[in-house]
């Protein structure tokens, strides 16, 4: 479903009045995939000791979700040691057969393919006690870059 979702609004054309409708079913992909995500983390972390952390927490997510989820490891964790960090897969699956169009039209249509997997990752955070804001983009297929940033909740 969230397959079928993202390849729909990468294949409609922008318009001003299409703005909202896009904008919900951006919302719906990720809510979709914030629960993917924290189903697996809570069905994939409850075999291992307590994850306190939060760099151990990122960790699990680049090696081992991300692995149940797509295969493969994220390439390169860094991280600023402030609550911000990139992810990077340099191989992604979702883009890995799309074709490259001249004029950077594929980079604008691959778009979509990213509110999933940004759910998932915010999702699996939330489910181990983390709250943070995810954003992805791509520059060349069929590499994704996510940036996490946690919002530290202060009483």
């Amino acid at each position: 479903m969230a397959y079928r979702l993202a390849n729909e609004l990468s294949l409609s054309e922008t318009k001003l009045d299409d703005d909202e409708e896009r904008e919900a079913a951006f919302y719906r992909l990720e809510m979709l995939g914030y629960r993917v995500g924290q189903g697996l983390a809570e069905r994939f972390s409850r075999d291992r000791p307590r994850l306190t952390d939060t760099l151990d927490v990122i960790k699990f997510l680049c090696k081992d979700l991300w692995t149940l989820v797509f295969r493969k490891q994220i390439d390169n964790l860094k991280t600023n040691y402030r609550g911000v960090y990139v992810l990077t897969d340099n191989t992604f699956r979702p883009f890995s057969r799309m074709s490259t169009e001249a004029g950077g039209q594929a980079i604008i249509k691959a778009q979509p393919f990213l509110w999933f997997p940004c759910g998932i990752i915010r999702g699996a955070l939330a489910s181990m006690s983390i709250n943070a804001t995810v954003h992805a983009e791509t520059s060349q297929l069929p590499s994704a870059t996510f940036q996490i940033k946690t919002i530290n909740t202060k009483p």
